[in-house]
């Protein structure tokens, strides 16, 4: 067989490992570093974009999991991009995984999550993004490398959403979570099997979801932030907090200790920024410009490092 021929063959063979279903691929037979994928949930083809670290295939032991949710309209790319998150997970050695929300059926295709009140289509058609989650994780799990006691949710806007839900219904899963301009939507009471620790991040200045709560992006109510952060800090049992660490020019730091299991819970109200990462960058123009003041991705990874799983 002459060389050309051979070369595309295993290329094909290549592209072909590219998608999976019901989560039953087996772990890729080469060094694949970063690939986006499928995974078949409730008759759904659901999708992610998968990053392991550079030295993945080296080094001995597991690796930490953060899950990125993007904001409605946003997707896995963007996530990645806009925030630089996958740099970070290089630099730090962790995977990263972003998956994607539904698409509506809508002429744009918005891709939202089912964070419980919130949003649009998949809210509104009862989408099980926190089986698509559950079964993406165990997935991982049995596929790569990842420390199961030290898997973590980041979301922004919608997708901060989603990861309050996450704590509220995958807390046996789920060892920390961050919140960027998002709050809490859930529908069912938030009763985690155990305390799921929180860091908040917000700005004064967000008009689409406003942090002191009311009518936001599209004419939808949201509540308060401090709201769901109270919440959490009373089925946490915390005994220290609201207790307010900094109040300066840059921003305000408020947390709850002394909380069941040792969790901690903290937000950071930015006085700059807006609608938008901290420390990232506008994904379009029209967007929120991002707080300068804090770096949202090295507050996440040095939160999530406090905490595992039992």
């Amino acid at each position: 067989m002459k060389p050309i021929l051979i070369y595309l063959l295993f290329l094909l063979s290549s592209l072909s490992s590219f998608q999976c279903t019901n989560g039953e691929e087996p772990a890729p037979s080469f060094q694949e570093y970063r690939f986006y994928k499928t995974i078949r949930i409730d008759g759904r083809d659901r999708t992610y974009l998968l990053n392991l670290p550079p030295d993945y295939y080296t080094a001995s032991g597991d690796f930490a999991l953060i899950i990125g949710l993007h904001g409605t309209g946003g997707n896995a790319y963007q996530f990645e991009e806009s925030y630089a998150f996958s740099k970070m997970a290089n630099e730090m050695h962790f995977i990263a995984v972003y998956p994607e929300g539904v698409r509506s059926t809508g002429r744009l295709g918005v891709r939202t999550w089912n964070a419980g009140g919130c949003c649009e289509y998949a809210s509104d058609n009862n989408i099980d993004d926190v089986k698509f989650v559950r079964e993406l994780i165990r997935f991982l799990e049995a596929n790569y490398n990842v420390n199961p006691k030290q898997v973590y949710a980041a979301g922004m806007s919608n997708g901060g959403m989603m990861a309050y839900r996450l704590a509220a219904e995958l807390s046996d899963q789920i060892a920390a979570i961050a919140v960027v301009s998002g709050t809490m939507v859930t529908t069912q009471p938030f009763n985690p099997s155990h305390p799921v620790p929180v860091l908040h991040m917000h700005s004064v200045n967000d008009e689409i979801i406003p942090y002191m709560g009311g009518t936001g992006i599209g004419g939808h109510y949201f509540p308060p932030v401090d709201s769901g952060l109270n919440v959490c800090a009373s089925v946490y049992e915390c005994t220290t907090g609201p207790q307010v660490l900094v109040d300066d020019d840059n921003y305000k730091l408020t947390t709850w200790s002394n909380c069941e299991d040792d969790v901690t819970i903290e937000y950071y109200l930015t006085k700059d920024g807006g609608h938008a990462w901290p420390g990232g960058k506008k994904p379009r123009a029209q967007a929120d410009e991002p707080s300068q003041v804090i770096d949202a991705n090295d507050l996440i990874w040095d939160f999530f490092q406090n905490y595992k799983l039992p």
